[in-house]
């Protein structure tokens, strides 16, 4: 290749590489370029029953800062088969594979949306539930003594809420109190018929590789019903201890290491 040629080829890939990183290609090409690494998986968040997308906050701001790329879903509380078609939607909008997390009921729904999307290489599981088929998340939340959240439910139509008052020593103990009460007003209810329907067809983990990030002061799920679910869906157990039922907004880099484990580990 004579001197013009190579001022030619080499002007050409560093355009080719400037439009790339325009339209979102770029970190593929670059990534080509310096030895063939991977893309990081998209890691695709989902709240439970009683909160929000702002909830992960923290943890995607750790996902984020690592180089994830991050998608927190909306989930209506409706049922569960409603819930995981609008998961399963959002997941079939990504591009590249997914590592799925739910919390709390979300992990009924997660069970649900993921089930033969060979998509998803990874389910977390932050202090939710890891239902077989049949299971409610009511059944399940039973199952073993411990759970004290029956009490607190404030019950408008088919909405149940937890009461404001009470919110704070229920949901998020350990999370700053001024913060538990505002969690305690922005609350999204669910609605009741979700916690008892029953999950449909195989669920992901039986096919997917699973991580379970355990809360030991959970008042929502028992603790054991959780341990007993995890070791029968054979996930990856990690302990957070004395943290409650919002592990994930009390220990976010705890919840975020888990996550990008499992996306290590399967991507």
């Amino acid at each position: 290749m004579n001197k013009k040629s190579r001022v030619i080829a080499t002007t050409t890939a560093g355009v080719v590489l400037a439009a790339g990183a325009v339209y979102g290609l770029g970190p593929s090409i670059a990534e080509a370029h310096a030895g063939g690494h991977r893309a990081k998986p998209t890691v695709v968040l989902v709240h439970g029953a009683f909160a929000d997308s702002s909830g992960w906050n923290d943890v995607v701001r750790r996902l984020q800062d690592d180089g994830y790329p991050v998608v927190a879903v909306a989930n209506p509380l409706r049922g569960v088969a409603s819930d995981a078609a609008v998961v399963r939607s959002v997941v079939d909008d990504v591009d590249g594979p997914v590592v799925l997390v739910g919390h709390s009921y979300a992990g009924n729904v997660i069970t649900e949306a993921a089930s033969g999307d060979p998509k998803v290489t990874a389910l977390v599981y932050v202090a939710a539930f890891l239902p077989d088929t049949g299971e409610s998340a009511g059944e399940l939340s039973n199952k073993f003594p411990g759970s004290t959240l029956a009490p607190t439910l404030h019950q408008i139509g088919s909405d149940l809420y937890i009461d404001q008052a009470k919110f704070p020593q229920q949901f998020a103990a350990d999370v700053p109190a001024r913060t538990a009460r505002l969690l305690a007003v922005s609350q999204r209810p669910i609605d009741a018929a979700a916690l008892a329907e029953p999950e449909t067809g195989t669920p992901a983990w039986k096919t997917i590789p699973s991580y379970a990030l355990i809360p030991t002061a959970d008042k929502n799920i028992p603790a054991a019903a959780q341990y007993w679910m995890a070791a029968r869906a054979h996930a990856e157990v990690t302990v957070a201890k004395g943290a409650s039922h919002l592990v994930l907004a009390s220990q976010p880099e705890k919840t975020a290491a888990v996550i990008e484990r499992a996306a290590r580990e399967h991507s």
